[in-house]
């Protein structure tokens, strides 16, 4: 029982750290990219390869995807593409908002323990 408890320790520890590295990961890029004005194109698909970086980073250490940012990563990495290519119809607010309907979608029908 001792091994499955240090066993649910080091993965939670693992977890913790990948998150750390992607939040900090995200504010440099936000930081570079504000300061030489990379354009929102660059900006989203730079957001977009973190958010799917860290998920690639915990199926590499054996932890559980997160749908939900694997979907969000994806789905910015798309509107980046779009607006790097000059495509007129900008889905930033549209996928802001199925993002969010998604997250609260989720938090509602999560079961309380």
């Amino acid at each position: 029982m001792n091994s499955e408890t240090d066993n649910a320790k080091q993965r939670l520890a693992t977890a913790q750290r990948i998150d750390s590295v992607g939040w900090g990961l995200f504010f440099v890029w936000v930081g570079i990219a504000l300061l030489f004005d990379v354009g929102w194109g660059l900006g989203l698909i730079g957001v977009g390869l973190i958010i799917l970086g860290g998920q690639a980073a915990r199926w590499h250490f054996g932890l559980v995807l997160e749908g939900f940012w694997v979907v969000v990563g994806a789905l910015l990495m798309l509107a980046g593409v779009l607006e790097f290519m000059g495509v007129e119809a900008s889905l930033v607010p549209v996928i802001l908002i199925i993002a969010g309907l998604a997250l609260l979608l989720s938090a509602l029908a999560r079961k309380s323990t």
